[in-house]
């Protein structure tokens, strides 16, 4: 009789609770109907274990206070740059709807006087940060998310050092998860003890508790480094040797980084200056100085900063505007395959409409999960008639998008929700035939370093690969 009085009750409870969750989902605004439709199923189908964790990764919960202030300062940094004319393109310039699309989504324009370098692929490119940093004058802002402290991460930390001893102002910011090993180590430490002001973005503190309040698995995926306000760079590259000795059997991992003077340093300037005022609540809002034209009329380029908070639209938004765009040909490089319906979409429509698109993914990735999730995408592309190429060198993790040899978009975001609706990113938006060659130059070597999959070869998978790479993909919108 008692057991079956608290089976009853459990039933009841576990019923009344998955109502209650399954109408907050319907009831949340900013949500694809995909989404929806797959927390309910999860809700549904796993007794208890499914209401814990939409509890727990359901909802970006952060707390409103802090959204508002995260918001408050970034409108005020990110406003448009003093003295310098807005890049606008005639009305039947195909750049016109990008350009618009990424100041709707980041909050900054497009401007002209840039000048734009692509670094090596090998770790030498850690030694030009190195170089860059021995020339610091005034002050160094560095923000990565991964921080290793291998020789890569030892040499940009001695460098900051040397230059705290000779007077210049370091400010770092590291994503406490991805750089926890570097927090952890004596290499923080002495940059503390040396004067170097380092913060933490997200720390865990107590887990238990802080997860009433805020997701833990936001996370600042952003790689900016800004000098003297007049050379900054960005990319994909993490603080850490090619050999990313934490996941070595994936090696090398193989990034894009580049370097950046003009308007647009102005630019990353505000997203560093806007995630440290958050962090840290010390006002550096004065340090955001115009930054001069540096060729004439030299690179437009765009920085498209976002996050979770009251943004409205993500990269997605961006990128899928780009594929709208195309006419002729779309080069995509990115590690992780897990859009949103938007974008997968566009890739689709470009491929249908004539228009040749590549699309460059690992053939070994570092997560079996989005691994296969990626490929239960891969019949679809295949059967729209996009061109999959494997990259067999390594991991490849640059995040590259080019079209029709005249924009690109490159940066920290992943072709994944993850990066459209948890990370904090920075992506930059270059319009200029030259640079975009050198981009495409440097995807075509990633395409000699792969092979081509075919739709017969995804047809010949076995039943078992296919199911788990589809209920992977069902399983996407949760990602």
């Amino acid at each position: 009789m008692m057991r079956a009085m608290w089976a009853t009750l459990f039933f009841l409870t576990h019923t009344t609770l998955s109502l209650v969750i399954i109408a907050r989902v319907l009831m949340r605004p900013r949500i694809e109907p995909s989404v929806r439709l797959a927390w309910i199923m999860v809700v549904e189908a796993v007794p208890l274990l499914g209401i814990l964790a939409y509890l727990l990764f359901g909802e970006v919960r952060m707390s409103q206070a802090e959204v508002q202030r995260m918001a408050d300062v970034r409108d005020r940094l990110t406003g448009r740059d003093p003295g310098l004319p807005m890049v606008r393109p005639d009305r039947d310039d195909p750049a016109g709807p990008v350009i618009a699309a990424n100041a709707s989504v980041g909050g900054m324009e497009a401007r002209a006087g840039n000048v734009l370098s692509l670094l090596e692929e090998s770790d030498g490119a850690i030694d030009d940060l190195v170089a860059a940093i021995d020339g610091a004058q005034d002050h160094i802002h560095v923000l990565f998310y991964i921080w290793l402290p291998d020789a890569s991460g030892t040499k940009i930390a001695e460098a900051l050092m040397r230059a705290e001893d000779r007077g210049v102002q370091c400010r770092v910011i590291v994503d406490a998860l991805g750089s926890r090993l570097l927090v952890r180590s004596a290499l923080w430490d002495r940059m503390a003890q040396a004067g170097v002001e380092c913060v933490t973005a997200f720390p865990w503190g107590l887990p238990f508790i802080s997860v009433l309040f805020q997701r833990l698995d936001l996370r600042n995926h952003r790689k900016i480094l800004v000098i003297d306000n007049r050379l900054a760079f960005t990319g994909s590259r993490n603080c850490a040797d090619m050999a990313f000795r934490i996941k070595a059997r994936f090696a090398p991992w193989v990034d894009i980084l580049v370097s950046v003077r003009g308007p647009a340093v102005r630019q990353l300037q505000a997203v560093f200056l806007a995630d440290w005022m958050s962090y840290t609540g010390r006002d550096l809002g004065p340090m955001l100085q115009p930054v001069a034209p540096q060729a004439d009329p030299g690179i437009v380029a765009q920085v498209v900063a976002t996050g979770p908070d009251l943004r409205a639209g993500s990269v997605s938004d961006c990128l899928s505007a780009m594929l709208h765009a195309a006419r002729d040909r779309v080069i995509i490089t990115t590690p992780y395959y897990v859009p949103d319906d938007a974008l997968d979409a566009a890739i689709r429509a470009a491929a249908r409409r004539g228009v040749q698109v590549t699309m460059i993914l690992p053939a070994r990735n570092d997560s079996l999960i989005v691994g296969a999730t990626s490929e239960g995408f891969y019949y679809g592309l295949l059967a729209a008639g996009v061109r999959l190429v494997l990259f067999q060198g390594g991991l490849l993790h640059s995040k590259i998008l080019t079209v029709d040899g005249r924009m690109a978009m490159i940066g920290s975001a992943n072709l994944d929700r993850r990066s459209f609706e948890l990370n904090y990113e920075v992506n930059m938006a270059v319009f200029d035939p030259e640079f975009v060659a050198a981009l495409d130059a440097r995807q075509a070597s990633y395409v000699e370093r792969a092979r081509a999959l075919s739709l017969e070869e995804v047809r010949g998978w076995s039943a078992l690969r296919r199911i788990r790479n589809n209920a992977c993909a069902l399983a996407s919108p949760l990602l």
